[in-house]
């Protein structure tokens, strides 16, 4: 049985505390205007008031209660009752910004993807197991039983990593993750949006894509087409059920693509394993040009087939000039995204290097950095291997010279800055604000960079460093990170 906890007595309110820690948005169909409700939750205000001290972090604090397995049950449920009021607003922004970017056709609304996600009661006490695995309700008297329904708030909470350093906010997370809801995917792909992958991305490249990518990475593409699209229209003329989905490159035609960039004069790739993980590199840009990119309607090509076809799933609607100045601003930013990734890396490196060579204690590790940052992102060697290697004294004076983690959390920090200061550059030229920009402009513009430079870079970053073993280094920032060093490495041999 759950317990119902909605008549508790109300509190004041917590000097410094956000109400949004003890008000929920959930779904309301009663309301036919908006679809949801905006509720105290008079529960999660009594604790906040009674549980956390004025001069913690709030949210800090709660995450720590929620997430301690050795904590009391009820003490851990009410604290992840705050954390749920919290996250319940980006879950319906998320909802909002899906129903912007997918329905200028007026085929769906927002309230259609509520059921899916806004589905927290308000009330029921909740808490995971110790390994984040299964949702447990708590009753009148403390016990515990598998939660029969899922909330989805909660999940948001199972998945957060709030013990990285390199992570998402939980505001962000919160976002991220609804955008990534299984059931709104399934929801979203029935009028056309599917969420494609690597292979069926190659296979669809517009030649306006290619346009914006290297020469190398244009000749991947290419010969990706003249050997994995070849085949897999002679498969489809062969067998009308053959499958939609396309599957992994063979080895055979792996090889293939192999000696078609060899005979273009591309030697860049020397092997199989590396000519995956470029094509996968590829596959990583196109992704940027993807429906979440774009609103107006667009001729796209089939995955199947290669040929174009004019969308249905978007309605035709002239570009208004709010619109141009929004695609105009999101090109922008795609474009200064590489660029600042790639300035703040080189200056990152930099700096850790110069760091390491003031120290008293560091400064003969400062010529096996690069060696160091090679073996771990190129060769996937652990920290400890990478000690037997480079003869260090112990994991702990690898972890210290080298801390991949916090060269990223460093480069993320750096490439966010920069990019702020080049949107709002752009925005003051398009007379979208003035600079110095009004507060609440600044604001939720550094939010949404920092939201979409973890979604295109470092989410996938941090993933991979967590990773342990058998880690594969595949990330955007990975690549240009190895490339930095490469490129370093051969100007310290040159000198």
């Amino acid at each position: 049985m759950y317990l119902h906890i909605g008549q508790m007595p109300g509190a004041g309110v917590m000097k410094g505390a956000s109400p949004r820690y003890w008000k929920i948005y959930r779904i309301n169909p009663t309301r036919t205007h908006n679809g949801y409700e905006h509720s105290v939750v008079s529960a999660a205000q009594v604790f906040l008031q009674q549980s956390i001290s004025e001069s913690e972090d709030i949210q800090s604090a709660l995450l720590t209660c929620f997430y301690a397995p050795t904590n009391d049950v009820k003490s851990r449920a009410y604290a992840g009752l705050c954390l749920r009021c919290f996250v319940s607003e980006p879950i319906l922004k998320a909802c909002k910004k899906i129903h912007n970017l997918f329905a200028s056709d007026k085929s769906f609304t927002y309230q259609d993807l509520l059921g899916f996600v806004l589905n927290d009661d308000g009330q029921s006490l909740v808490i995971t197991d110790d390994d984040r695995k299964a949702q447990l309700v708590v009753n009148s008297e403390g016990k515990t039983d598998t939660a029969k329904y899922q909330f989805f708030t909660v999940k948001v909470l199972q998945t957060f990593k709030s013990d990285l350093r390199v992570r998402l906010s939980l505001e962000n997370w919160a976002y991220l993750q609804t955008k990534q809801n299984p059931e709104v995917k399934d929801f979203l792909s029935e009028f056309g949006f599917k969420n494609l992958s690597d292979w069926a991305l190659l296979n669809r490249v517009r030649p306006k894509q290619i346009e914006r990518l290297s020469k190398q990475d244009a000749n991947l593409v290419e010969v990706f087409h003249c050997c994995y699209r070849r085949d897999r229209i002679q498969q489809r003329k062969q067998n009308r059920s053959f499958g939609a989905k396309c599957p992994d490159p063979s080895e055979c035609q792996l090889q293939e693509m192999l000696a078609l960039l060899q005979k273009r004069g591309d030697n860049a790739v020397n092997n199989t394993k590396q000519l995956l993980k470029a094509l996968k590199y590829v596959a990583i840009q196109l992704r940027q040009y993807d429906i979440w990119s774009y609103r107006e309607s667009l001729e796209i090509q089939d995955p199947e087939t290669g040929s174009y076809v004019t969308r249905t799933d978007l309605a035709y609607n002239s570009t208004s000039e709010v619109d141009v100045e929004q695609n105009e601003i999101l090109e922008f930013l795609h474009s200064q995204l590489e660029i600042t990734l790639i300035n703040s890396i080189e200056q990152e490196v930099e700096s850790s290097i110069l760091r390491l060579q003031k120290s008293k204690k560091y400064a003969p590790f400062a010529a096996k950095f690069i060696p160091g940052l090679q073996l771990y992102y190129q060769e996937g060697k652990s920290l400890k291997e990478i000690t037997d290697i480079l003869q260090m004294s112990s994991w702990d004076q690898a972890r210290r010279v080298f801390n991949p983690g916090e060269l990223l959390a460093k480069v993320r920090s750096k490439t966010v800055e920069q990019l702020l200061d080049n949107i709002l550059k752009k925005a003051c030229e398009l007379g979208l604000t003035t600079l110095p920009p009004a507060p609440d402009y600044l604001k939720t513009l550094a939010e949404q960079i920092e939201l979409f430079a973890d979604e295109e870079v470092f989410q996938s970053a941090a993933e991979e460093i967590r990773a342990g073993k058998n880690r594969v280094m595949n990330s955007r920032y990975a690549h240009f990170l190895c490339h930095n060093l490469q490129l370093a490495s051969v100007i310290s041999v040159a000198s």
